[in-house]
């Protein structure tokens, strides 16, 4: 297992901008980059990278997250590969614990519920706003108990 020390200095040395310029052909706009998404196909770019906030978010199919969540999203690792891979790409010397079976297993159900969850969110989330069922009946519904169809900087959710 990582150590909490390692992950500390793997996040101090994330430069968003780097990391995702790695992968995405990204331009200044004003405080922010803005480039094409690498997670769907677009024609006019809607993917932003805010250095000072040390996120990335597309306006256009909703993803968004920091640099470990762009690793592990882009190259479809794991935490602790995304990790791996950041740590190697900014010389940080990765320190790990022994880990008990009961531990492994901890970490590969949290895991599984981590990927689980993430699948539930985007397809309930896509359902939600995407098809003709989930905006006539779920939308409205939503809108009934007074939630609004503005979208939220953190998720691609109603807001309350």
């Amino acid at each position: 297992m990582i150590t909490q020390n390692t992950i500390q200095q793997i996040l101090a040395r994330i430069d968003i901008v780097d990391v995702v310029g790695t992968f995405v052909k990204l331009k200044k706009r004003g405080n922010g980059y803005l480039g094409l998404c690498p997670f769907h196909n677009e024609k006019t770019p809607s993917f932003t990278v805010s250095a000072s906030k040390e996120i990335y978010k597309c306006f256009g199919c909703g993803k968004s997250g920091n640099g470990i969540n762009f690793i592990m999203e882009h190259e479809k690792y794991s935490y602790v590969e995304a990790l791996r891979w950041l740590a190697q790409r900014y010389s940080v010397e990765v320190e790990e614990t022994e880990q008990s079976p009961e531990q492994k297993q901890r970490a590969l159900m949290s895991d599984s519920l981590f990927i689980i969850n993430n699948f539930a969110r985007e397809y309930f989330s896509k359902t939600l706003f995407e098809s003709e069922e989930g905006q006539n009946v779920g939308l409205s519904y939503f809108e009934e108990r007074g939630f609004t169809q503005k979208r939220s900087k953190s998720s691609s959710s109603a807001t309350v």
